[in-house]
């Protein structure tokens, strides 16, 4: 099933939450000299118009990277995220939006790696325009789960591996634990990042707990809710779990999202979630 464009949701409440935590956590592996593997296994087209006819249809952009982009006074952690995205808006006006693939082409150095993977036949071609001169990126059009076996272990001992699909396809949730202890049985020190959209509570809570069950220690859960939950009513949340966070990542999560959820959740009936789900 390949029916998902995310240029339908880009620069959403749940992307500002998934980028904030992904350039903590490039920042946060830039500190060491030694390269790192950026590893994303549903990469999309790479940036997004959101003047868009697909953007504008749902104009979830306005609830999200909108809010942040009219605030006078942002915290010092999203400077990084705050910055990537301002170049490529140069002027005033809030025009495009950078996926996590463009996002990691800024912030990586020339050393470190990038490993794009999409299967869409619209958006891949869309992606692999945005690296063709890049040198250190390979774009392929592959399964992303596939890549959690066939690209890993890497020569670098050091990676963040992004694995966040639609979830349009049911078995994803199932499939998820499953590529997560294949991937870790072979590259036990990356960074994991696990996205995920809450619809249904359950089914979303299911899909953590067996990940919780796979043994692995160190993950913590970052959470934004901007509505109570209702499975009627689409996505109100989104999550990240993240394997191996860099010591800082939970203190600093800690104090953006407060902010977060009192910047985006316009209507005061949200919620968030910082905690170590799993200890050493």
């Amino acid at each position: 099933m390949l029916s998902y464009r995310h240029s339908y949701h880009a620069g959403n409440h749940a992307d500002v939450l998934k980028h904030i935590v992904l350039t903590l956590c490039i920042n946060a592996l830039k500190e060491k000299e030694k390269p790192f593997l950026y590893l994303d296994t549903h990469s999309g087209a790479g940036r997004y118009l959101l003047k868009s006819e697909h953007s504008e249809k749902t104009g979830e952009y306005l609830s999200g990277i909108n809010l942040l982009w009219q605030q006078p006074n942002i915290p010092e952690l999203l400077n990084t995220y705050l910055s990537v995205i301002k170049r490529y808006n140069p002027f005033s006006e809030l025009k495009y939006y950078p996926g996590s693939p463009l996002i990691a082409k800024q912030l990586l150095r020339q050393q470190d790696k990038l490993n794009l993977t999409e299967l869409h036949p619209t958006d891949y071609p869309l992606l692999r325009q945005e690296f063709s001169k890049d040198k250190r990126a390979k774009v392929l059009r592959e399964d992303g789960f596939a890549q959690l076996k066939s690209k890993l272990p890497h020569e670098f001992r050091r990676g963040i591996i992004l694995i966040d699909p639609s979830y349009e396809i049911k078995d994803d949730y199932q499939i998820i634990p499953k590529a997560l202890f294949e991937a870790y049985k072979r590259f036990a020190t990356g960074v994991y990042l696990i996205w995920y959209p809450v619809v249904s509570r359950t089914q979303t809570q299911k899909m953590i707990d067996s990940i919780i069950k796979l043994g692995i220690r160190r993950i913590s859960q970052f959470e934004l809710a901007i509505k109570p939950d209702n499975n009627q009513k689409g996505m109100t949340a989104s999550g990240i779990l993240v394997i191996n966070p860099p010591w800082k990542l939970h203190e600093q999560m800690q104090t953006i999202l407060p902010w977060l959820k009192n910047t985006l959740d316009v209507e005061k009936t949200g919620s968030f979630i910082a905690q170590e789900l799993v200890s050493e």
